[in-house]
């Protein structure tokens, strides 16, 4: 790929970069991303890591090691300084609740997008755990009156409007830690985002989101999963076994060194031992002084079958958990290098009974930017840059020349600012303006004792 000159382009657009930093390999991509909301790739580049351990950053030097290896190759490439990078977030301390809060309306008041926002707000005051930080707050439905609506009710009529929430919480530790390698490998934070989410917006189309669809992408220390239906997140989950379990099962079942079992799982592995017509083994080098070790495709097949029939079990139960089991008319996305396993969509439609197939950012990624096999690692990375305007509440900053500008703001002082609120409707009198809890009617008894600031239940 040619170099690029920014300052020799239409500038109708912004420059987008996302990094995932996933437990066998961090991968970066940069793409344009037009006013239209069409997005031009314009590269790509991953390296192998063993820094991170289901989610967890558990080596800072290794990982912004890495960082530094992908965005400075992404800046050789296209001849740009990057400034700023979406990153992803997941591993098994991830956690997803719902939460409704409601608020009164004052009488032949119309309902406006300041209500709405208002109850979105009110879903980040919500009790927390320590350590804990809400991520994201999506809305799931409204109602007016105790009326179900669709979509928002900007413009309509009523008294009470009552509002639920899928809230996505994270670890502050996990996320400081994220924060931490971008900044040493040289780049600022511009926004994070919940990977399973990305993931969705990575394979899945608009309309697969309409009919019901769940994502489900194995990596190598976890598993993501992300459940749609009628084009709104309804459900995210975090299994904590991906694709560094199966090797490790092959590397005790077959009693050979780590290498020897990753090798044996990506050239001869299947996740279904009955499509083994005819059972033929591969010789296996020894040490030195030793045989070489035969191992038979039946048994290999065995057990990588036997773990990915407990990681469809888990990602069965949270389907079944959500209860959107019988609206999954797309059925599941299996997407992430776990993917590439031979047979590991026939085996999730026999446990699920689900309609399954393979997932790839297609859309985006050429056969000269990435491979057809490649491109299901990217599938994070891709689906932060097509997420990044919904998920990520920090604006993204076009992508400088070899420079450095004074005026921009870093993430974390800007994260220290109170974001202001849309100014309130004049027709709206304060008084009659409020979030609805339990304790609505006591407080109304009581003003002053209790601190607006408080939590709403």
């Amino acid at each position: 790929m040619e170099n690029i000159n920014l300052s020799t382009m239409n500038q109708d657009f912004k420059l987008l970069v996302a990094l995932d930093i996933g437990t066998t390999k961090v991968a970066a991509t940069a793409a344009r991303k037009y006013s239209n909301g069409h997005i031009e790739v314009l590269g790509v580049e991953r390296t192998t890591s063993t820094a991170v351990k289901r989610g967890i950053i558990m080596n800072i030097e290794e990982t912004v090691n890495c960082i530094k290896k992908v965005v400075d190759a992404l800046e050789t490439r296209l001849a740009i300084r990057i400034s700023e990078v979406y990153a992803g977030i997941s591993g098994y301390n991830m956690k997803s609740i719902t939460n409704s809060c409601y608020r009164f309306i004052e009488k032949d008041t119309e309902i406006t997008s300041f209500d709405i926002e208002q109850l979105r707000l009110d879903s980040f005051r919500i009790a927390l755990e320590p350590g804990e930080k809400i991520l994201h707050v999506i809305p799931q439905e409204y109602t007016v009156d105790n009326d179900l609506v669709e979509g928002k009710p900007i413009g309509m009529y009523g008294r009470r409007l009552e509002g639920k929430f899928n809230v996505i919480i994270g670890n502050v530790n996990v996320i400081k830690n994220i924060e931490k390698c971008i900044e040493r490998a040289g780049c600022n934070m511009a926004g994070l985002i919940h990977e399973p989410l990305a993931s969705a917006y990575g394979v899945l189309s608009d309309e697969e989101m309409e009919a019901g669809a769940v994502v489900v992408d194995i990596g190598g220390g976890t598993t993501d999963i992300a459940l749609f239906y009628d084009g709104i997140l309804r459900y995210t989950a975090v299994i904590p076994l991906g694709g560094n379990v199966i090797t490790s099962d092959i590397k005790e079942g077959c009693s050979v060194i780590q290498k020897q079992a990753e090798a044996l799982k990506v050239q001869f592995g299947s996740a279904l031992e009955s499509s083994i017509e005819r059972d033929m083994v591969v010789a296996i080098p020894g040490m030195p002084g030793w045989e070489p070790k035969e191992i038979s495709f039946k048994s290999l097949a065995c057990i990588i079958q036997a773990r990915m029939e407990e990681i469809i079990e888990f990602t069965l139960r949270h389907i079944e958990l959500s209860g959107f089991y019988d609206k999954l008319g797309a059925g599941i996305v299996v997407t992430g290098g776990g993917a590439l396993l031979k047979h590991i969509a026939p085996l999730f439609k026999l446990k699920t009974g689900l309609d399954v197939k393979l997932g790839t950012p297609d859309r985006w990624l050429s056969l000269e930017t990435a491979s057809e096999k490649e491109r299901m690692f990217y599938t994070t990375a891709m689906g932060l840059l097509t997420s990044s305007s919904i998920f990520a509440p920090q604006r993204a900053v076009e992508q400088k020349l070899f420079d450095t500008s004074e005026h921009e703001v870093p993430i974390q002082e800007r994260s220290k600012k109170k974001p202001q609120s849309s100014p309130r409707p004049k027709s709206i009198k304060e008084s009659n303006y409020r979030t609805g809890d339990l304790f609505d009617s006591i407080r109304n008894k009581l003003a002053g004792i209790f601190d607006p600031d408080d939590v709403e239940m």
